[in-house]
Order: structure tokens, then C-alpha cells, then sequence
């Protein structure tokens, strides 16, 4: 039972927010290209899927992370007893654990078609590099944005078996998306991270961060009134974008203290709302009244 449990402090199994935030992106890009008006039982399987791998590839990436940042993590308050950092999961075993999570991962990634596959294996540089951009740039929020939301381009492509503009515009907004709430995620750490020498937006903003945070998310905003535009949306689109506005500006921004931990958690984990809203306003959009 030990065992278990240091597996799944090691995974963060127990935070679903971080395999969440991987997740809607790909359900966003599904339920663009996808035809709600048809059988649905094809849909909810590719959910199911999406959901299944992001669970793996979350999961295998925190134990990268872990590795990569091993020697960081001991000198973070919040992070040094991370089963890696603290000595309990060997490199060795966490780098099994990590293999076997991939493998499983690849046995989700089959049941798509071609172009989708070829698309996942080329998001894998990214995804095990970007623990280390904190190292060399104040922008491994960018990195991960790009990572983070490249679901999304799968979930298209698993439907249209193409690309095109739609996708784009949306990935785009998607990724300053991140690149906001994992800013306020970083202010949780941004003292121990000035000492040992990381970098972070978070830092190279922390002067001016509620304007930084109010142009990610502008862009994030227009990108999802572009792409309900482009392809039409009926008028949920703009009851979709005042709950979007209402919750990225007058709930995120508006009541962000970079000085409060608690504070940035609860916000940063408010966006599991937030992906779930988009969701459904984009279902909504799509249906003709």
C-alpha cells in the first residue's frame, strides 16, 4: 500500500486538475470538428480516449518533471518531499513507472487514424523538454502552453483527418490561456525560485502581472470569438464569451494577489470550470436553432 501511495504522490493521480487542463483542450478540438447531430457513441468514445490518455501522458510527464527538477524540488518548500526529491522513488524506478505509462499511452494513441498518430509522436519533444526550459528562458509557460494544448489539434484531426484554420486560431488562444494560469500557479513558488535561479513569467512579470494577465487572456477571448465566427456559432456564442470574459477578467485578474498562495491556487484551479464552460458553449454553438 506504501507503494501505491508514493505512486500516486509521484503521478499526482490525486490533483485530477493537472490531467484536466491537458484534457479539455482535446475535448474542445473533438467537439469542433465532430457533427453533434449524428450517432454520439463515437464521440464519447474519442472523450473517453482523450480523457484516458491524458490521464497517462499527465502522469508520465510529472515523473520527468520530478527527475529533471530533482535537485531544485529539495530546496522548494512545497516541493521537497516529492517522492523523487525526497529520496523515496528512485530515478531508475520513476523512469520504469514512466515507460510503462508511455506504452500504455501508445495503446490509447492506436485507436486513431493515421495523421492524428503521426501529429501525437511529434508532440513528444516537446512534452519531455519543456521541464528544463526554466532553466534557459523566463518563458516555460510558453513551452508549455504549446505542449499542454496540443490536444487540441489531435482532437480535430481525429475527426477530420485534416487541418485548417479553425484549430489554429483556437490552440493559439489556447496556449496564452496557459501561459496566464500557469503564471499565477508560479507565484505560489516565486520566492524559492528567485534563490535557487529559476525563471519563470511569473518573475520576469512580477511587477506588472495583472497587465501581462489581461493580454494572455484578451487573446485567448478573441480567439474563441474568431473560431465561433468562422464556423458560424449560433448567439450561445456571445452568452459563451460573458461567461468566459466574467471568468477569466472579473473573477481571475480582478481578484488575483500574487502575495496570497491560497489565493493563486484557487485561481489556477478554477479553470477546470473554465475548460468545462468552453466546452459546453462550444456544443451550444454548434447546434442550428
Amino acid at each position: 500500500m506504501y507503494q501505491i501511495k508514493l505512486f500516486l504522490d509521484l503521478t499526482r493521480l490525486k490533483k485530477p486538475i493537472g490531467y484536466m487542463l491537458l484534457f479539455w483542450p482535446c475535448a474542445w478540438g473533438l467537439t469542433l470538428a465532430y457533427d453533434l447531430s449524428k450517432d454520439l457513441k463515437l464521440y464519447f468514445f474519442y472523450l473517453f480516449l482523450f480523457l484516458s490518455g491524458s490521464i497517462l501522458m499527465r502522469s508520465a510527464g510529472c515523473i520527468i518533471n520530478d527527475i529533471a527538477d530533482k535537485e531544485f524540488d529539495k530546496k522548494v518548500v512545497r516541493t521537497k518531499n516529492r517522492p523523487i526529491a525526497s529520496g523515496k522513488i528512485s530515478v531508475s524506478l520513476g523512469l520504469t513507472y514512466a515507460m510503462i505509462l508511455c506504452l500504455l499511452a501508445l495503446f490509447v494513441l492506436i485507436n486513431f487514424n493515421y495523421l492524428t498518430i503521426i501529429l501525437a509522436f511529434c508532440s513528444m519533444p516537446l512534452a519531455f523538454t519543456y521541464p528544463f526550459m526554466k532553466r534557459f528562458t523566463y518563458w516555460p509557460q510558453l513551452f508549455l502552453g504549446i505542449t499542454f494544448n496540443y490536444g487540441l489539434i489531435l482532437g480535430w484531426t481525429s475527426i477530420s483527418n485534416s487541418i485548417n484554420l479553425v484549430p489554429l486560431i483556437l490552440y493559439f488562444g489556447a496556449i496564452f490561456w496557459t501561459l496566464g494560469y500557469d503564471t499565477i500557479y508560479g507565484y505560489q513558488d516565486i520566492t524559492d525560485d528567485e534563490i535557487i535561479g529559476v525563471k519563470s513569467t511569473s518573475i520576469k512579470f512580477k511587477d506588472n502581472p495583472k497587465k501581462f494577465l489581461f493580454t494572455c487572456y484578451l487573446i485567448t477571448i478573441l480567439s474563441f470569438f474568431f473560431v465561433g465566427m468562422y464556423m458560424n456559432f449560433n448567439l450561445s456564442l456571445y452568452v459563451g464569451l460573458v461567461a468566459i470574459i466574467s471568468h477569466l477578467i472579473f473573477f481571475q485578474i480582478n481578484t488575483f494577489d500574487f502575495k496570497n498562495k491560497k489565493k493563486c491556487f484557487e485561481i489556477f484551479k478554477s479553470n477546470n470550470s473554465l475548460g468545462l464552460i468552453i466546452l459546453i458553449f462550444i456544443a451550444l454553438g454548434k447546434i442550428n436553432l
